[in-house]
């Protein structure tokens, strides 16, 4: 291997392969591109790049310059480089090497993608040297918890599928540096995503710990404290959640990062005129934003909501008008949300539902066609999108066995989530109905059956899985569940 220090030895281009495979860099890391909407990624880093002071910029040089090249445009990729090494001499000049070697590792990347194999060679050497002046026991890899650290954003910015993976990389940085600030941001925030993420009913708070330490270490670091206070919400200790929000308002004046997670914490509150006037600032400054849009459509929605609680559903005359009004405003702003981010998909359930409630049930039908074709989204995203489609289903459509089909569908994607007593009873309801009038129905005899086994009921599934297979009885599914159920029973 030592041959590979040599400037005047050319490495063939298989054996480049094999050495790019080993850097430590985005392009090693398993960030798939079908996984993100990489026009709405470039824009929130731009926006970023822009306007939060906090955030480590080469870290989101670093990102910008592999989401360019994903986009086929690696001569932007390599100017994205530059400005990160340019951060690298300014701010990191102590660590100079250490810090260079991820974007030295996606310079070696792009131009070997560029087929420009002698400038490819320059920078595996670059780091190869940087590797041997630690003696690292690997030649092209170094182990350091810098490099961990911005692995962990990177895998953040992926995505809910990414978030484990994010969590674990933050933590091999903190085994090192467990007081490092930046470090225990990213974790904390990692941590609050997956409590965010995972509901199984009852709200998660593993963030609460590492937010405050969080806080801790950043004290004048707004960002990190906003989502101390959404948290903090979360577990019913909104006055201290809203002295944090106070605090950072007085702070800040157009940070749209900080303004919308703050916007959050009032629209939670129901305080919605106050969560609208911080989004409206926000959207000022970085108005294609589809994370501010659909916080505005919350906003529009909940306030529909009230009017048609306060009025029992049947809101009249200026009421009526209002709840109108609003439904044209969440719709517009929910649209904003999906056509600038076609991977969001609690934007396409919300823009879908608002369609139905206006009545409008072509285009609701057209947006949940489009949400169920999504691809690479997390179970959990699926599990929604099945749930709110066969409320559709049911309630507009009034196709009971479609509702009936979708509903089984997101029990069978997540089984555990705070949905679960919805699906199972709606499901109960629905195929009790239909056997009322049809005795034979085979879809809702094994949709109870399905409903009683996830319930451990056992004999109950047993009893109609047997008579769903009496009358279907090539049916394999019946059969597999019927042998499970005889065995434990």
């Amino acid at each position: 291997m030592e041959l590979y220090w040599n400037a005047e030895f050319e490495i063939p281009k298989d054996s480049l392969k094999a050495i790019l495979l080993e850097l430590e860099c985005h392009f090693t890391w398993n960030l798939l591109k079908e996984d993100i909407d990489l026009f709405d990624v470039e824009d929130t880093i731009g926006q970023q790049l822009e306007f939060l002071t906090t955030k480590s910029r080469l870290t989101l040089y670093n990102l910008l310059a592999y989401v360019k090249h994903l986009k086929g445009q690696n001569k932007d990729a390599l100017d994205c480089l530059k400005q990160a090494e340019e951060i690298i001499q300014r701010e990191h000049s102590d660590k100079e090497e250490v810090r260079s070697l991820v974007t030295w590792g996606n310079y070696a990347w792009v131009y070997y993608h560029m087929d420009q194999l002698k400038e490819t060679q320059n920078y595996i050497e670059k780091v190869g040297n940087v590797c041997k002046q630690f003696s690292s026991p690997s030649n092209y890899k170094l182990e350091r918890p810098e490099i961990d650290c911005e692995k962990g954003w990177a895998l953040l910015k992926f995505g809910g599928k990414y978030y484990q993976k994010a969590k674990a990389a933050f933590e091999q940085a903190l085994e090192v540096e467990p007081d490092n600030p930046e470090f225990n941001i990213g974790y904390a925030i990692t941590v609050y995503r997956l409590d965010d993420s995972d509901r199984e009913g009852s709200i998660k708070s593993f963030s609460l710990g590492p937010l405050r330490k969080a806080v801790t270490l950043n004290p004048d670091n707004s960002y990190i404290k906003v989502f101390l206070a959404l948290k903090l919400q979360d577990v019913h200790a909104e006055a201290e959640g809203e002295k944090y929000i106070e605090e950072i308002l007085d702070q800040i004046s157009s940070q749209p990062y900080v303004l919308r997670y703050a916007a959050k914490f009032y629209r939670r509150k129901n305080s919605w005129d106050k969560a609208l006037e911080l989004l409206k600032k926000a959207l000022e400054v970085t108005p294609t934003s589809s994370f501010l849009n659909h916080q505005m459509g919350l906003c529009y929605r909940a306030q529909m909501i009230q009017i048609k609680k306060a009025t029992r559903n049947r809101p009249k005359g200026k009421d009526k008008l209002k709840v109108d009004e609003l439904i044209t405003s969440a719709i517009s702003h929910f649209k904003a949300a999906v056509e600038r981010d076609s991977m969001f998909a609690f934007a396409y359930t919300d823009l879908a539902n608002m369609y139905a409630e206006g009545g409008q049930y072509n285009n609701a039908e057209d947006i949940f066609q489009k949400a169920l074709r999504l691809e690479n989204i997390t179970d959990d995203h699926k599990h929604q999108i099945h749930y709110h489609y066969g409320r559709f289903q049911e309630f507009h459509r009034k196709s009971e066995n479609t509702a009936i089909h979708h509903y089984l569908e997101a029990l069978k994607v997540k089984d555990r989530s705070s949905l679960r007593t919805k699906l199972t009873s709606a499901l109960k309801k629905l195929a009790t109905k239909r056997l009322a009038h049809n005795p034979s129905d085979v879809q809702s005899l094994s949709a109870l059956g399905f409903v009683y086994k996830l319930e451990g009921e056992k004999r109950q599934a047993a009893e109609y899985y047997e008579r769903a297979q009496k009358i279907d009885p090539e049916n394999a599914e019946f059969l597999t569940a019927l042998c499970e159920l005889r065995l434990s029973i």
